[in-house]
């Protein structure tokens, strides 16, 4: 593994000081910290050769990294992979407890794109190039196998509002979302439309609506918040990522006007808010690019996040 080889030669370094330091001679004791500083540049150097060599070492041990409690994407990930459990007739999340937790799409990219041997999961419709996607159960994670249902690995973005909203700018900025124009920005951003959309006609009410919830949702909520902006300047967006579940209590409240959910809404939501499906969003398992897998079964997902399963070659078939 990369940390023994690392080990061993901090090891030597540490002799060559040693030795050096026995001498007595000042001159040896600024040469032992040239020869120490060499060997930690060479050391630095060969992971970087490694990494673009493709010297990745599937003895290593997996970095599982997941979303925080509250999550709508950590939520939905955990029922499609089975990742729970039944107990006292509740559900619960069986995710090792040697997860380290992200608390946004962000920081869960950039977390993997800065380890070689970790694994993730983000929207679909927020997958760059800085980390790669795998295949699950042979299907590559796109658009067109999740609207085929080839790529199973999907969810439904919500949004939602209390019964008795009031608030004409949220009511029309529902209306743009759920129109044909709006449904065009969804789809142009890589996510699933509603089907059956009809062309927007809005009312250009003045005024603010607060959205927040879902960092999932977000992205293309930001779009269609700039594309709302052109047909009705009368209107102010504010936008608030934090994430599902506090997307739907902060609706409840009134903190928000529009919440946003990356999951189905639970019973007790659902009897406070109305909710419309505004997109439907594949979920993506990621790795680092140099990470040699390319695909992974179901099963293997769920045994490298409930702990069962350590290293990458318990999991390379």
């Amino acid at each position: 593994m990369k940390m023994k080889k690392l080990i061993a030669v901090l090891s030597m370094v540490s002799m060559v000081a040693v030795a050096a330091a026995g001498c007595g001679n000042g001159s040896d004791e600024q040469a032992a910290d040239t020869t120490e500083t060499k060997a930690e540049a060479n050391t630095e150097d060969t992971k970087e050769a490694g990494a673009e060599a493709g010297d990745w070492d599937s003895s290593s041990d997996i970095t599982i990294v997941s979303r925080e409690d509250g999550s709508g994407t950590r939520g939905a990930f955990i029922e499609l992979f089975g990742i729970q459990e039944e107990m006292d007739g509740e559900k619960v999340d069986m995710t090792t407890e040697e997860a380290q937790i992200t608390n946004s799409t962000s920081v869960m990219m950039t977390t993997v794109a800065g380890d070689e041997y970790a694994i993730g999961y983000i929207s679909l419709g927020s997958l760059d190039e800085s980390v790669k996607a795998l295949k699950i159960d042979g299907a590559e994670a796109t658009a067109e196998n999740v609207k085929s249902g080839d790529y199973k690995v999907s969810r439904p973005f919500n949004i939602a509002t209390k019964k008795d909203l009031d608030n004409e700018v949220a009511k029309d900025f529902i209306n743009y979302i759920m129109s044909a124009e709006g449904q065009k920005v969804v789809e142009d951003n890589g996510y699933i439309a509603v089907e059956g959309a009809e062309a927007f006609e809005g009312t250009q009410p003045s005024g603010k609506a607060v959205v927040g919830g879902s960092s999932s949702v977000s992205p293309v909520m930001e779009k269609l918040a700039e594309a709302y902006k052109e047909v009705n300047p009368n209107a102010e967006i504010e936008l608030q990522t934090t994430d599902s579940t506090t997307g739907m209590t902060s609706a409840i409240d009134g903190s928000y006007d529009i919440g946003m959910a990356s999951r189905e809404l639970k019973e007790e939501e659902i009897a406070e808010l109305d909710a419309k499906v505004i997109a439907t969003d594949g979920i993506a398992v990621i790795v680092n690019n140099n990470n040699a897998m390319d695909e992974l079964s179901s099963d293997q997902v769920k045994a490298i996040y409930t702990g069962e399963a350590l290293t990458w070659d318990e999991v390379v078939e």
